[in-house]
């Protein structure tokens, strides 16, 4: 496992954050920059850097009791937990985790104050990590960008102050990696019209088609942070899962991750849901030479699944406004973003009524010329 990481610049001292512009840890103070693993090799004697585990092969998937075996995942090494922070949101009872030198005062969930906890509790550690490539001037603007496109929002969601409150944080995901054995059978049809004499002819071939093969997946990602929507990450899809790198303590400098607390076995059914679709939209895609088509008989059965545990970045920023929680986020890879933003009535109201007595006036005084002049 990695040595203590100092996160100090080795020309002046200074603190080393990872930036994502670049890619490579940055000093704050005189600018110099190294990259990730010359950084731990810089930290790190020789021949103890950080070591990928040794995948396993311990487990068989079927379609009805898929067993989540064959995980790479290690434990925490003790020095790289000692260089862990753990902020626990009293209201949301979110949990987050960040570097020694990175602190947190509020949660990237709910906004609400954070309190440090005493110790880090290890949990696995994550085998592979998409580094942030936007930064956050970027997910500031786009958001400012979506403030515009929208009409009547509620002053606080524009307030300078709050905006600057947009957090960074690694949300926790599965990846599967799984074979899917498929077959289907359906009844198709393909039709033409002719002309036969004077007569218009309609003609409708009727044809057995059976589709089946295995589909290999590979990363399909699954979220298991329970306080983040699944509905929300899915929309900031797809991430370029070959930005995947392995994990590195280096890349949190600066910004926060949370932790796992959904299990993988507690994802089963959303994993099929994901996979199903897929499948269906593969055979859907084959059938294309026909006019039409109803499916009579499909099985889809996942026969072999692996799982990884990845971190990916995303811009957060939670708005609390009418007794509900807005949020906006930004994938902190590609720049796709989903916000939540409500109407501010009352502006919406006064702008009408504005307009109105304006058109009435107006109104008003062109009837008056009018009576003038007759």
């Amino acid at each position: 496992m990695a040595k203590l990481l100092e996160y100090k610049c080795p020309a002046c001292g200074g603190l080393m954050t990872f930036d994502s512009a670049s890619q490579k840890m940055k000093c704050q103070s005189c600018g110099t920059e190294m990259d990730i693993t010359e950084f731990d090799e810089e930290l790190a004697p020789a021949g103890e850097g950080q070591e990928a585990p040794e995948e396993t092969q311990t487990g068989q998937a079927d379609s009805d009791n898929v067993l989540w075996e064959n995980v790479t995942a290690s434990e925490w090494a003790k020095e790289d937990k000692e260089k862990i922070r753990t902020y626990l949101c009293k209201s949301c009872g979110g949990e987050i985790i960040t570097d020694d030198v990175t602190g947190a005062a509020s949660c990237p969930y709910c906004g609400s104050q954070v309190v440090m906890q005493e110790q880090f509790s290890g949990k696995l550690m994550p085998d592979l990590i998409i580094p942030f490539q936007k930064e956050k001037m970027a997910a500031v603007e786009a958001y400012r960008k979506h403030l515009d496109q929208m009409s009547f929002v509620p002053p606080a969601f524009a307030h300078s102050k709050h905006i600057d409150e947009i957090k960074g944080i690694y949300v926790p995901f599965w990846l599967l990696d799984a074979e899917v054995d498929m077959d289907a059978t359906y009844h198709a049809r393909k039709t033409r019209t002719y002309l036969e004499g004077d007569y218009e002819v309609r003609e409708t071939k009727h044809y057995g088609v059976r589709r089946a093969g295995t589909l290999h997946f590979k990363n399909v990602p699954m979220d298991c942070s329970a306080k983040m929507d699944d509905a929300l990450m899915e929309a900031i899809e797809p991430y370029d899962n070959k930005g995947l790198k392995p994990f590195k303590l280096a890349y949190l400098s600066g910004y926060y991750a949370d932790r796992y607390d959904v299990q993988k076995e507690e994802t089963i059914e959303r994993a099929k849901q994901r996979i199903d679709r897929s499948v269906l939209e593969t055979l859907d895609s084959s059938l294309a030479a026909y006019d039409s088509y109803t499916a009579q008989e499909k099985s889809v059965e996942i026969t072999d699944a692996r799982y990884r545990y990845a971190l990916y970045p995303v811009w957060l920023l939670n708005t609390q406004f009418d007794g509900k929680t807005y949020t906006f986020a930004m994938n902190g890879q590609t720049g796709k973003l989903v916000g939540d933003l409500p109407e501010d009535k009352g502006a919406f109201w006064k702008y009408v009524l504005t307009r109105a007595l304006v058109i009435g006036v107006g109104l008003f005084i062109v009837m008056m010329i009018f009576r003038v002049f007759m």
